[in-house]
């Protein structure tokens, strides 16, 4: 039970910029150099908790998440947080369905609908003394299916086909959970990034190597003979068992990426990540089954800002792995709906990571599908990046090539306070006396 003095007082939102882009981490065909970036929640109550949340961006454009996240904050600020445990959902309508916001649609509304809706996540957790992904096993079938919209997905997955896969799970979760306590959900690095040099790389393979990683990303896309190079780099460097994965990170049309992905059998590769558009559904159908035997699948999803477009994904099998993002779309509820989807159609959640403070959030989503939703680990892997790590309070922990579950209550996104006041945005010490070209909208590359 939640103590009904709990109430929302206030809501503080920072703009928090890391300038990654000096050492090119991050680096991919499109962001060429990104300045890792998030705009962080409280929200401050009268019971001494805070609710938690961030929308990860690349640098410019986090003061519009800003903007966005304060205004709707106006929302709940007063309100007693046992409004909300008692029906999130309700909560989840009230934002997404405004009557006047809901015309600016899916992108920068929706991740800040998501940030209120994951703080009051957090926060519940926080007043339980329970890490989310332990209020979410803990949350009965009928609960979870109360919180999320089936609008506009129920052609694909209805609430009682949710209810019976969450309800077949339910003998078997203790045993598991007492598994992924000892043993977290399985992890993957990007360490190719693309503006590294090999050296780079393969420094990054062995250090990650040694902590018992076993699978690699490869980031491709703007040249295809440096491409082709970078491929036999990597798979000499990490050897034939290990998995390899690419990501182009949307930047070809479909006959471009048809074109490219001609030439990538032979490296074993397990999937191509995001070759295309991110909601060319029709396109992904169209690589699917071009490519339906070639040795590597697609994977899509990190930047798919609704369940809509992960409906058509999973339900035309387009692509073989689902990659929800924490903060793309709309919070807790909108990815409890997408896991549920994938779970029917056998499509192992595969939660897109790095960032800042990303991965301390997607371990839960991945202790949940595969304790209470998938029930297994067999075929699922979860993104870490080995950099940023150290932000927060409770950093997230590998052993063995795997996460170990996380034990702070809420989401473990507590930041370090020399953090925040060093890269608070822009006048933070890092940004105080950077010049003025590399500073948001006006920080421009050539993309040719």
């Amino acid at each position: 039970m939640v103590h009904p003095s709990v109430k929302i007082t206030s809501a503080k939102v920072l703009d928090i910029r890391v300038p990654t882009s000096d050492q090119m981490l991050g680096s991919d065909p499109f962001h060429k150099e990104p300045d890792y970036s998030s705009a962080i929640l409280h929200l401050e109550t009268d019971s001494g908790l805070t609710g938690v949340s961030i929308v990860f961006t690349v640098g410019a454009g986090t003061d519009w998440l800003c903007h966005g996240i304060d205004d709707l904050c106006k929302l709940v600020v007063g309100s007693r947080l046992e409004e909300f445990t008692e029906s999130p959902g309700r909560l989840y309508r009230r934002l997404i369905d405004h009557h006047q916001l809901r015309w600016l649609h899916d992108g920068v509304f929706r991740m800040a609908a998501g940030a209120i809706l994951n703080a009051m996540w957090d926060l519940w957790a926080k007043s339980l003394g329970k890490p989310l992904w332990k209020l979410l096993v803990d949350l009965e079938p009928e609960f979870v299916i109360d919180c999320i919209d089936w609008r506009n997905i129920r052609d694909a997955l209805t609430p009682e086909e949710a209810l019976e896969i969450l309800s077949s799970r339910r003998t078997a979760v203790g045993q598991r959970e007492r598994e992924m306590s000892k043993r977290g959900p399985k992890a993957y690095c990007t360490a190719g990034w693309l503006g590294l040099s090999d050296e780079q790389i393969l420094e990054t393979i062995q250090r990650l190597s040694q902590q018992g990683f076993d699978s690699f990303k490869l980031k491709v896309g703007r040249d295809l003979q440096h491409d082709l190079q970078r491929l036999k780099f990597m798979r000499s460097s990490i050897g034939t068992e290990c998995n390899l994965m690419v990501d182009a990170n949307q930047y070809w049309s479909l006959d471009q990426a048809i074109d490219h992905l001609s030439h990538y059998e032979g490296f074993g590769l397990k999937w191509i990540e995001e070759p295309i558009a991110r909601d060319d559904v029709l396109g992904y159908l169209d690589l699917a089954n071009r490519f339906q035997s070639s040795e590597f699948d697609f994977a899509c999803g990190e930047q798919a800002a609704s369940p809509v477009i992960f409906k058509q994904l999973l339900k035309s099998q387009a692509i073989k792995y689902c990659q929800i993002d924490a903060v793309r779309v709309a919070g807790v509820n909108d990815v409890m709906a997408i896991v549920l989807m994938a779970a029917k159609y056998d499509v192992p959640v595969c939660p897109h990571g790095g960032g800042i403070a990303l991965c301390n959030m997607i371990q839960h989503y991945g202790m949940w599908d595969q304790i209470a939703v998938s029930g297994h680990s067999k075929t699922q892997l979860v993104e870490y990046i080995d950099f940023l790590q150290d932000s927060v309070l409770q950093p997230v922990s590998v052993s063995d090539g795997h996460y170990d579950a996380p034990c702070a209550p809420g989401w473990g996104l507590e930041f370090k306070e020399d953090f925040l006041a060093q890269h608070a945005f822009p006048n933070g010490d890092v940004w105080r006396d950077r010049p003025i070209e590399k500073k948001g909208a006006r920080f421009e590359v050539d993309l040719d």
